[in-house]
């Protein structure tokens, strides 16, 4: 019998707080957090030697960061994880008050909107997103959070003592993997990119940030995937992986090669 064992009551899951008629949501609200946190950390990151990079540079990007992290998050959820239901509803695609991100959509659509405007002003892309990558930990954590607080994207029955018994799971105790999730993407790869980020030889190979990151992202996301119940319109893949493992393998490449690869030194950001 768990004695830590409490219930999430997900009446109005979705909604933190009201001011009169406004609902202030608690994936809106940790968007905006973590987003304004990551710019001002960005802005911080490009001064240090050997980079000088504008911010002028981070003020343009950031808009455009933000709308491409939530197309490329949306669509990633609705083409990787709930298709034949949007086929059937293509008007809800644009419902994203109801909820429905994929971090890896997002990572894509923002990458792809860094690359091209890095590509169209000849900015060094790496050297840009060794900048930008050790703030996304702040919306990681900030986001599992909130998936803890609406009672989402909970984990599997367990017997452990951590169990939590959340209102949309049915009444076992399950894994608050949200919470794992927050603490290993959030908290301990916060911690690790600060660490690199204070390393002057890490900021002179370009790119090497970047791959710490899709390192240990991805193992990160793996380890926890194992506690996390898999999305019931997917299940289990192979019987045994499930869609957040296998999407994260490429991060973990990627990784592996900018950090192993013979990089640039000291490249120039314009």
């Amino acid at each position: 019998m768990s004695f830590f064992t409490f219930t999430i009551h997900a009446t109005d899951p979705v909604v933190a707080f009201s001011i009169g008629p406004i609902d202030i949501h608690w994936y809106g609200l940790a968007y905006l957090v973590s987003f304004l946190a990551a710019w001002f950390y960005a802005i911080y990151l490009g001064k240090l030697p050997p980079r000088n990079i504008p911010k002028l540079v981070f003020d343009d990007l950031l808009f455009w960061i933000v709308l491409g992290g939530i197309i490329g998050g949306r669509l990633g959820f609705v083409f990787l994880y709930n298709w034949d239901y949007y086929l059937r509803n293509p008007i809800e695609i644009l419902y994203t008050w109801q909820g429905g991100m994929s971090i890896h959509g997002g990572i894509l659509g923002a990458i792809l909107t860094i690359f091209y405007y890095t590509y169209s002003r000849k900015l060094s892309f790496w050297a840009i997103t060794d900048c930008l990558v050790p703030g996304l930990p702040i919306g990681l954590f900030l986001g599992r959070i909130a998936n803890f607080a609406n009672g989402e994207l909970y984990g599997r029955v367990t017997e452990s003592p951590l169990g939590v018994v959340f209102a949309s799971g049915g009444p076992y105790p399950r894994h608050p993997s949200q919470l794992y999730e927050a603490f290993l993407e959030g908290f301990v790869l916060f911690i690790i990119l600060f660490a690199a980020s204070k390393c002057s030889k890490a900021r002179a190979r370009i790119g090497f940030i970047s791959g710490i990151f899709g390192i240990f992202y991805a193992l990160s996301r793996i380890t926890s995937e194992f506690f996390r119940e898999p999305d019931s319109q997917i299940g289990y893949i192979l019987d045994y992986f499930t869609m957040g493992q296998i999407l994260s393998l490429p991060l973990l490449i990627a990784g592996l090669y900018l950090v192993f690869r013979k990089a640039p030194i000291n490249e120039p950001t314009s």
